[in-house]
């Protein structure tokens, strides 16, 4: 059973966080009449219109909260990448000046609700948890112990400076029921593609379904000439859970593709030049493999989401089939004032010029995104 799948930023954008913490929300939603695609809704080259109809309504009953559904936008002409910030800020402070002047006077303001994951009193996945990895098509050897660094660093890279893997991960404590501890297990090499090179839902399932150990996840990695169903058009990577025939037990599973050489634009960015948006510099990847690094970022993402709602039934907002997770409700921040098209503010390798915000074991150096905090409903960045 497929819990959820993962869309990179440029796929399905959160928004700026302190403006519409609400945008997943309705972006999920399949009867919102905000547009889901980046380059029209996210992207900072728009103008503003107010609707005036749900505006009025909302003033007659004295809300004073701007949502997506109060702003019209259309695409204007494009902007130099350096006018993208301010504009942005002129627009929103825009919006909020019409809407909320008229307000003010009556004194009787409503603050803008925080980003809520609501608890479903499901199991969550608690304890030590073995990380039991098939590797499926071609993989060198560096591209394999930088997965294995990133998933034993997340519970265990006792010498990793600050801000570490660790660190970043421990906010999963903060959810019901206390720390999840990832240790790599068992791995399975497939090189030589035995279901082929195109895979279905049915094959992911069945490659999945190779462990089926109690506490454990099963990560299926597929190489960069490996297309499967849904893969850059719908998703980047999805986790959900296999039954064991014998007794019933659930296992959990998640599945990531490298999209090096199939949609870097969807799936890797920041680390390459968006298909949609705007058209800012890639980052260098701090381990110098655009389809990997970018890997680790929809790895981070699955994991976090899979601990935090392995069975459908843990934190998520939205509806079940299309739920905001730990980090998908907080997709595209990377640092301390992000906004869409900008990850925001990170470390940089002075030799390399790579960009990264935690450090793992041996050495390694990751870009981890920002993982909904449940102490403060909000998404939680390392810088």
């Amino acid at each position: 059973m497929e819990t959820a799948s993962y869309w990179s930023p440029f796929q399905l954008y959160g928004s700026h966080p302190t403006v519409y913490s609400n945008l997943n929300a309705h972006i999920a939603s399949e009867n919102s009449p905000w547009d889901p695609h980046w380059q029209t809704a996210a992207s900072l080259r728009f103008k503003v219109k107010l609707n005036d109809d749900r505006l009025a309504r909302k003033k007659q009953m004295k809300i004073c909260h701007v949502d997506p559904d109060d702003v019209d936008t259309s695409l204007a002409t494009a902007v130099p990448a350096h006018q993208m910030a301010s504009n942005y800020n002129t627009a929103i402070a825009a919006v909020l000046t019409l809407f909320l002047l008229p307000l003010l006077s009556v004194g009787e303001l409503v603050q803008e609700q925080p980003l809520v994951l609501k608890y479903h009193n499901g199991q969550l996945l608690k304890g030590r948890i073995t990380v039991n990895l098939i590797w499926y098509g071609t993989f060198t050897p560096i591209q394999r112990s930088i997965i294995v660094d990133f998933v034993n660093s997340l519970s265990s890279a006792p010498n990793a400076p600050l801000p570490s893997t660790a660190t970043w991960w421990k906010t999963t404590e903060n959810y019901k029921g206390g720390s999840s501890a990832l240790v790599v297990g068992n791995q399975i090499l497939h090189p030589a593609y035995t279901l082929g090179k195109n895979l279905k839902g049915k094959d992911l399932l069945a490659l999945a379904s190779k462990f089926n150990e109690l506490n454990s996840i099963t990560v299926l990695l597929t190489a960069k000439d490996v297309a499967v169903d849904g893969f850059c058009m719908t998703r980047c990577g999805t986790h959900g859970s296999t039954r064991n025939a014998k007794n019933a037990a659930r296992t959990a599973y998640v599945w990531v593709g490298n999209s090096e050489t199939q949609c870097p634009g969807q799936c890797a960015w920041p680390f390459h030049q968006p298909i949609y948006g705007p058209q800012t510099p890639p980052l260098v990847a701090p381990n110098g493999d655009v389809g990997v690094d970018g890997m680790i970022i929809n790895l981070a993402t699955l994991l976090a989401g899979t601990v935090t709602n392995p069975f459908n039934n843990g934190y998520f907002q939205g509806p079940p089939t299309a739920p905001l997770e730990a980090v998908s409700a907080c997709t595209g921040v990377f640092g301390s004032g992000s906004y869409p098209g900008y990850p925001g503010r990170l470390l940089v390798d002075k030799a390399t010029g790579a960009s990264y915000n935690a450090h793992g074991a041996n050495g390694r150096r990751y870009l981890v995104p920002a993982m909904w905090d449940p102490q403060t409903s909000t998404c939680k960045t390392l810088i």
